[in-house]
């Protein structure tokens, strides 16, 4: 007979308690990917410049027009009117013949619609300009294509009869481009010199400090338009968009030199950097190896949040006449067509090309947001 005082035990294996802190066993990747999707703002702002920085060797299959194709016919003509239903039936996307007619009591154009004969769209079929994938092949297939005996401006066109939508994205090549490639500048430059700053210290570091206290002690807006105003009018587009993209990098790194040069002084004397060094690791090797990867998370938020100023720095120099010319095409210089307001106030499907600034800008501060949230999983 079990002594009634004895301490029984079950010959059963029991079922391990589930802890409070099972997520502190997850590798940091998942970690990061866990907290990442819980801003949803966040991940929908990464999935949507995702999808659009893939699309862009591909826009020529989504513009129905090339960007520099004219109408001479369609001048300032209005946004095209869009329809499924005809008398009542369902023929499918489709638009009408329109015209522009003076009025004699506003004195101002209006558009009129034939709407007795509907203008089916095509979609999936080879129509307009040929177009370059990838700058190698080439092909006049689109996903939508204008009817064949008529004209389709989803948004409008502008003083040369170009359709504005096509322009607004032929012009995210350029405009979402320059903003990776300023950065790459800015964030070489910063990475560079506030690492050496911060890790070799005495001299070094104060030429360092004092270079960046010079530039940034400059007017930013009035030297990006010394310098963009600098570029010979005889070279070409694709080397003012160079030179412009370096331009905005070169005058935005010292922020980011200066946050990594403070890190490092910090850093440099912990116990695994005085480790490092008294094993004989060269300085490259530790900066690179040991002492970046902490600050990892504030690199990639800060060049997150750098793209759209980048962004709003080539729209701004375009929208004045000093950035990119034509026969390129950018959202800013798409904008300088707006500098009249007589012309804005009665074509205002010019200003068209503020609507993706807007959204790219807004999708880039909610995706730095979430990354510098993301990226410290144990704050």
């Amino acid at each position: 007979m079990r002594d009634p005082d004895a301490h029984w035990v079950s010959p059963e294996a029991a079922a391990p308690a589930p802890r409070a802190d099972a997520a502190a066993d997850l590798p940091l990747r998942a970690l990061i990917w866990q907290r990442f999707r819980r801003r949803p703002l966040a991940y929908w702002a990464g999935v949507y410049l995702a999808a659009i920085y893939l699309a862009l060797p591909f826009i020529g299959f989504f513009a129905p027009y090339a960007p520099n194709e004219r109408h001479e016919t369609r001048i300032f003509a209005a946004p095209s009117p869009l329809a499924l239903f005809h008398d009542g039936r369902f023929v499918g996307p489709h638009t009408y013949a329109t015209r522009e007619v003076f009025n004699l009591d506003t004195f101002r154009m209006d558009t009129e619609a034939d709407r007795s004969r509907p203008l089916p769209l095509r979609f999936l079929a080879t129509c307009g300009r040929p177009h370059a994938i990838l700058g190698i092949f080439e092909s006049r297939f689109r996903v939508v294509c204008p009817p064949a005996d008529g004209h389709f401006f989803l948004l409008g066109a502008d003083r040369l009869g170009r359709d504005v939508h096509s322009r607004i994205l032929w012009a995210a090549q350029l405009s979402l481009t320059v903003g990776l490639i300023g950065v790459t500048v800015s964030f070489a430059i910063g990475l560079v010199l506030g690492g050496i700053a911060g890790y070799f210290g005495g001299m070094v570091d104060a030429a360092v400090s004092r270079t960046i206290e010079i530039v940034r002690s400059l007017p930013e807006l009035p030297i990006w338009l010394a310098l963009s105003a600098a570029i010979p009018a005889n070279w070409g587009p694709v080397s003012v968009f160079l030179i412009i993209s370096v331009i905005l990098g070169l005058l935005d790194w010292p922020g980011l030199a200066r946050a990594i040069r403070s890190k490092f002084l910090s850093l440099r004397e912990e116990d695994y950097v005085r480790a490092a060094e008294l094993m004989g690791a060269s300085p490259r090797r530790i900066i690179a190896a040991h002492m970046m990867p902490n600050f990892m998370s504030h690199i990639v938020a800060s060049a997150a949040l750098a793209v759209p100023a980048m962004i709003l720095g080539e729209t701004a120099l375009s929208f004045l006449g000093l950035g990119l010319r034509a026969p390129a095409v950018s959202w800013g210089l798409m904008l300088n067509d707006a500098l009249d307001l007589t012309v804005v106030e009665i074509y205002p499907w010019l200003l068209w090309p503020l609507a993706p600034v807007m959204m790219v800008v807004l999708a880039f501060s909610f995706l730095g947001d979430g990354l510098r949230d993301a990226l410290d999983p144990y704050s």
